[in-house]
């Protein structure tokens, strides 16, 4: 870890199961995109409602990765 530079994005991601599958399905579109993925922190969580009824969950995740030298 020494010498080393990382980036730190935030992501939401959605899910109509659970809070759980909203976070892991931020990190898995990332991952299709980004290398180096380091570490995964769940900032925030909420829900989307509708007409009385939760029809979404949301974790907003922040997101680090290397630099590459």
């Amino acid at each position: 870890m020494p010498d080393s530079v990382y980036k730190i994005i935030e992501l939401v991601g959605t899910s109509t199961q659970s809070w759980e599958d909203a976070a892991k399905h931020a990190v898995d579109t990332a991952a299709k995109s980004l290398d180096d993925l380091r570490i995964a922190e769940v900032a925030k969580l909420d829900m989307k409602v509708e007409n009385g009824k939760v029809v979404a969950y949301r974790a907003r995740v922040h997101l680090s990765f290397k630099y590459k030298e």
